[in-house]
């Protein structure tokens, strides 16, 4: 058994994918309304101005749809995972290049050189991001999932509570 298999992340994993369906189903009744979500092992919640009627439609349709092989609805393009891992990246290209010993004024004739490194890392790594959704950060294979209930917490805020 793998690290990410462990109960509390393989859960996680499931109900991020499940987020990233219903945002994918959901964007175009809502399209130019921003949307997002967070998951944890128990669900996941979705913040957005939204019909609590649509989103639960959403949900269950995304569930439906995981279930039947749709994986590609498990891989969203706004998703956290893609922003971190090219801000890592360049950041690190960035942190790297002005490191070791000596003055900051000394260093900073550096960065005509470390500018378009840091840039050349945060565009190579564009594909990173949905690759480390498809095998880290979410799990398209949802198994016996099923959503329990979907509530308002307060206006733009929605809980998914989900159970396998």
């Amino acid at each position: 058994m793998s690290l990410l298999d462990l109960p509390l992340l393989l859960e996680t994993r499931r109900n991020h994918a499940l987020e990233h369906a219903t945002l994918k189903i959901l964007s175009p009744k809502y399209p130019a309304r921003p949307m997002g979500g967070h998951s944890n092992p128990t669900g996941f919640v979705i913040l957005g101005d939204v019909d609590i009627d649509d989103l639960r439609d959403a949900a269950q349709e995304a569930l439906k749809r995981l279930c039947a092989g749709e994986s590609d609805l498990a891989i969203h393009p706004g998703c956290g995972t893609n922003y971190a891992t090219s801000g890592l990246l360049a950041g690190s290209i960035a942190w790297y290049g002005l490191g070791g010993q000596g003055k900051w004024t000394k260093k900073l004739w550096r960065i005509p050189f470390i500018l378009p490194l840091a840039v050349l890392a945060w565009v190579l790594s564009k594909p990173l991001g949905p690759i480390l959704q498809a095998r880290v950060t979410t799990e398209a294979k949802i198994g016996a999932m099923e959503i329990l209930s979907v509530e308002m917490l307060r206006p733009g805020m929605y809980r998914i509570r989900t159970r396998s």
